[in-house]
This record gives structure tokens, sequence and C-alpha cells, in this order.
């Protein structure tokens, strides 16, 4: 996920088989925010935009799962993910 305007990304990992909720994996603003979006895509990883989860995203710390509040929206955004995956 990525915000354009302030250059903020989250990269999150989910194993169905072992993690009780996806992962933050890598986060960052700036530079390196623009460093995980040109991992991801050169790795064929899908890019979900949205500002406002990003904002919340961006205070947990690398290795959290995501809360349980936020369980709906990610799943959202895994569903998009499958779909597009499923396209290709």
């Amino acid at each position: 996920m990525e915000n354009k305007d302030t250059k903020e990304a989250i990269a999150l990992k989910y194993n169905i088989t072992q993690d009780n909720a996806p992962k933050v994996i890598a986060k960052g603003t700036g530079n390196l925010a623009q460093e995980i979006i040109k991992t991801a895509q050169e790795n064929d990883i899908s890019i979900k935009e949205d500002d406002d989860l990003v904002k919340v995203l961006l205070q947990l710390k690398l290795g959290a799962e995501i809360p349980e509040e936020l369980y709906e929206v990610v799943a959202e955004i895994l569903s998009f993910v499958f779909e597009i995956e499923d396209l290709n």
C-alpha cells in the first residue's frame, strides 16, 4: 500500500497456515517508502493504495500483527490481491 502525496508505504505478509493475522514486514516514508514500492514492483507484488490505512499501519511496530479492529479492512485488501493474482 502506498500514499503518493507523502510517500508512505507499508508491506504486509500473511501466511494463512502460520500467522493469526497479517504482519507488518516493512514500513517507511520518503526514500524508504520508494524502496518498498520499487521492491514490490520488481517482485510483482500487488500494490493497493489506501491513505487512511497506511497512516494507521505506520504506527505499528515491524513484525506486529495488525490489530483485530483492522481485520475487515485488511481482508478487503487481501481479497483485492487474490483477485488480481487470479487474473494473471
